[in-house]
C-alpha cells in the first residue's frame, strides 16, 4: 500500500528536494503540494493524504495554525502531520504538538530518516526526539518532577496500561515496551491500543502528550 504525502512549503527548491527523495520509493507518492498554509487543507483533502509534511514558518497562515486545522477536521481523522523546521526551538516543539503533530524534524534531515519518518506516522506512531519530549514536559508544567498523577484522567486505565502509557511518553517503540516490561511485543500492541481508546487518544503522538500531562511519564524519566 503506497503512503499518499503531500507537501507543504512556500519555498519551492524544498518541495522539490523532498519530492525527489520521497518519489525515488517505492511505498511513497507526493500527491499533492501547497506553498502556503490557506490553501494546505483543500489540497491534503482533495489528495487524500495519509502523511503531510508541513513547514512552520510561512507567509499568511503559519504551519501551525494549519496543522491544526488539519487535526481538528473530522473528515481528515486518518491524516499525520510531520512538522519541518529549520528552526529547533522549543517553543515549536510545543506548539506543534498542542497543534495535533505526530512529529516533528529539522529541514536538514538525511534522506534516510526522513523516509523513515513519514513510515513511522504513517502507521500512527509519534516521532518525537528526547529533546522534543523533554520540551514539551517542561512547557506543561515548570515543576515537572513534582507534578502528581491526574488520577482522575487515567482513573479508567489498568496498572499495566498506566505502565505501558508512561513508556510510550518516553519515546519507547511497542518492541522497547516488550522488553522492558517482559511482554511480548503483541501484549505490548494491545495494551498501547486499549489505553489509546480509553483516553480517547488520536494516535500515538497525543497518547505522548497525555501521558506527560496526567505525570504517568516524569521528567526525570527522560
Amino acid at each position: 500500500m503506497t503512503i499518499r504525502v503531500v507537501l507543504v512549503d512556500d519555498q519551492a527548491l524544498i518541495r522539490a528536494g523532498f519530492k525527489a527523495i520521497i518519489d525515488s520509493t517505492d511505498d511513497l507518492e507526493v500527491v499533492g503540494e501547497a506553498d502556503d498554509g490557506a490553501t494546505a487543507l483543500a489540497v491534503v483533502r482533495d489528495a487524500r493524504a495519509d502523511v503531510v509534511l508541513m513547514d512552520i514558518r510561512m507567509p499568511g497562515q503559519d504551519g501551525i495554525t494549519t496543522t491544526q486545522a488539519i487535526t481538528r477536521d473530522d473528515d481528515l481523522a486518518g491524516v499525520r502531520v510531520i512538522v519541518l523546521t529549520t528552526f529547533e526551538l522549543d517553543e515549536y516543539v510545543v506548539s506543534a504538538m498542542a497543534a495535533g503533530a505526530s512529529g516533528f524534524l529539522d529541514k536538514g534531515v538525511d534522506p534516510g530518516t526522513l523516509i523513515e519518518a513519514i513510515r513511522v506516522v504513517a502507521a500512527g506512531d509519534a516521532l518525537l526526539t528526547p529533546k522534543a519530549t523533554r520540551a514539551l514536559l517542561a512547557s506543561l508544567d515548570d515543576d515537572s518532577t513534582a507534578t502528581p498523577v491526574d488520577e482522575e484522567t487515567v482513573k479508567h486505565l489498568t496498572v499495566r496500561e498506566r505502565e505501558v502509557v508512561g513508556l510510550v511518553g518516553q519515546g519507547l517503540s511497542n518492541d522497547e515496551i516488550a522488553e522492558t516490561l517482559f511482554l511480548s511485543p503483541l501484549t505490548a500492541k494491545t495494551h498501547v491500543s486499549r489505553a489509546m481508546t480509553k483516553l480517547q487518544a488520536r494516535d500515538r503522538a497525543q497518547l505522548v502528550v497525555i501521558a506527560l500531562r496526567t505525570g504517568l511519564t516524569r521528567f526525570e524519566d527522560l
